[in-house]
């Protein structure tokens, strides 16, 4: 077995018993630069970094073992940089410092990542002073050097209707060299307002965080309070919550596969892709209310039962929707066209994609075997047999037919859990928390793992709230996949990813 200074660092470590159901330690800065240099050695991978007042957290996970949260105090406004040693933790240290003015010390890029110059508070969870107003478009590129080179800037308003973001492309000819991503656009600030408010309060801002994975995000939000506060789920609130997300991951699968098709030029596959996509928006909506199931995944369980006739019309898109796509599904596969644009092109490396913890879709073609489904079991997937497809060609292709292997899986796990709804109650009561507590959860977002850490204060308040969609950890590795490329094929690379502008930009 491979050298594991982590745990022997943590062995000596204060344990903060608060946070459930993962254990947290408070090191100090010296234990933790160490930890940041083995987690960059690749003794773990980093699940997320972020900040409370007067701390920097980091949430750590090794093959085979419950993951765990590492903690170190700021002290005179500075941390260690993690950056420093493991590319991945750069911009969130850079949002870090954007949110509370914290310094990572030793960081290689100080350079603002949320903040545009356009607030009027710096540093909104920390000092809170006056900002000093900045020209948005002061911002300094990486430099590119080489004969011959061009850049080209595409964003942050572009052609189509979708969120801003800007991309900075240098190339030789039509063959990109670098690309530099510049985010932040729609930062709607999450972390603040999710500081100091009742549980209610803060659950509809998660859910909000990016709308096409509200059911994700609304999940690990009640199970993280469940967890702080030792709640226990009805077992058929538990199995709805499993069929919404799975209908979510359907909706979002089948939009990405038509619009992957359709930036390739092959617009039939979009056109019937669409139509899968309304059917299971439109079964949603009429068994939950709500087309994207907003709101219906709360803390202590869900607030819409399904019915007979609920389930009846789920199980009828899904039977209506299975065969079509087959056929459409061996139509791509048969195109050489299509094949030829997607076979090959954006390739990821295996070696980044576990480096960066990449989730989804994303991750599990480029060899990362994991899904938050399976190996960070939460119900009702705890002690379930589904298919978690894992390809190894890193390209567009792989991307899309991990989703295709995926739409198969969850009409799956939907038609057995409709078949054997369990019987009883779908809201369990939700108490107060007697003392400060956290809790933690991950769920399996249709991009990726979705984070949710949070602090729960006595009067059912919220004290502090931190949500990491899968697309922070997916966004650096875009930028990898492209190089070499030619830029017609960067919105056919995009799209493969998917990555969320608003989930990243919190």
């Amino acid at each position: 077995m491979a050298e594991d200074r982590i745990s022997a660092l943590l062995a000596d470590a204060l344990t903060v018993v608060a946070l459930r159901p993962w254990p947290r330690y408070e090191v100090d800065t010296t234990a933790f630069e160490a930890i940041a240099q083995a987690l960059g050695d690749g003794e773990r991978e980093m699940l997320a970094l972020w900040a409370d007042t007067g701390m920097v957290h980091m949430a750590l996970r090794r093959i085979g073992e419950a993951p765990c949260v590492v903690s170190t105090a700021v002290i005179d406004g500075r941390f260690p940089s993690v950056g420093c040693r493991h590319a991945p933790a750069i911009r969130p240290e850079r949002a870090i410092r954007d949110l509370y003015g914290y310094e990572p010390v030793g960081a290689p890029d100080l350079r603002p990542w949320l903040d545009h110059g356009a607030w009027t508070l710096a540093h909104p969870l920390g000092s809170r002073g006056q900002a000093v107003p900045r020209d948005p478009a002061d911002y300094d590129m990486l430099p590119v050097v080489g004969e011959g080179l061009h850049q080209i800037p595409v964003g942050p308003v572009h052609a189509g209707i979708i969120e801003p973001g800007h991309f900075r492309f240098t190339a030789n000819g039509e063959t990109v060299v670098r690309l530099e991503e510049r985010l932040g656009y729609v930062h709607k600030g999450i972390d603040v307002l999710t500081t100091n408010v009742p549980v209610e309060q803060a659950a509809k801002v998660v859910a909000r965080v990016s709308g096409d994975s509200t059911v994700a995000a609304s999940f690990a939000y009640a199970l993280a309070v469940e967890a702080a506060l030792g709640i226990e789920v009805p077992r058929r609130a538990a199995v709805i919550r499993g069929v919404m997300a799975e209908l979510e991951r359907l909706a979002n699968h089948f939009g990405d596969i038509g619009a992957i098709c359709n930036d390739a030029a092959f617009a039939i596959m979009l056109a019937h892709c669409g139509i899968y996509r309304e059917r299971i928006l439109a079964a949603s909506a009429a068994v939950f209310a709500h087309r994207l199931m907003m709101d219906t995944i709360v803390p202590g369980g869900v607030t819409t039962n399904v019915t007979a006739e609920g389930a009846r019309l789920i199980a009828a898109a899904l039977d209506e929707i299975s065969p079509a796509f087959d056929e459409i599904v061996r139509l791509y596969e048969d195109t050489p066209s299509i094949q030829d644009r997607t076979c090959g092109t954006g390739h990821l490396a295996a070696d980044l994609a576990v480096r960066f913890a990449a989730g989804g879709p994303v991750g599990r073609a480029s060899a990362r075997d994991f899904d938050a489904r399976r190996d960070l079991a939460y119900a009702p997937y705890a002690g379930r047999d589904f298919e978690v497809p894992v390809l190894t060609a890193g390209d567009v292709d792989a991307r899309v037919q991990i989703r295709i292997r995926e739409v198969a899986a969850s009409m799956k796990m939907i038609r057995e859990w409709l078949r054997a709804l369990p019987v009883g109650p779908i809201l369990a009561p939700v108490p107060d928390a007697v003392a400060p507590c956290e809790g933690i959860a991950v769920t399996e977002a249709f991009r990726g793992d979705l984070l949710v850490w949070l602090r729960l204060l006595p009067g059912r308040k919220v004290a502090r709230c931190h949500v990491r969609d899968a697309s922070w950890f997916q966004w650096p590795l875009l930028e990898a996949a492209i190089e070499g490329n030619i830029v017609a094929d960067f919105p056919l690379c995009n799209k493969s990813f998917n990555c969320s502008y608003s989930g990243h930009d919190l």
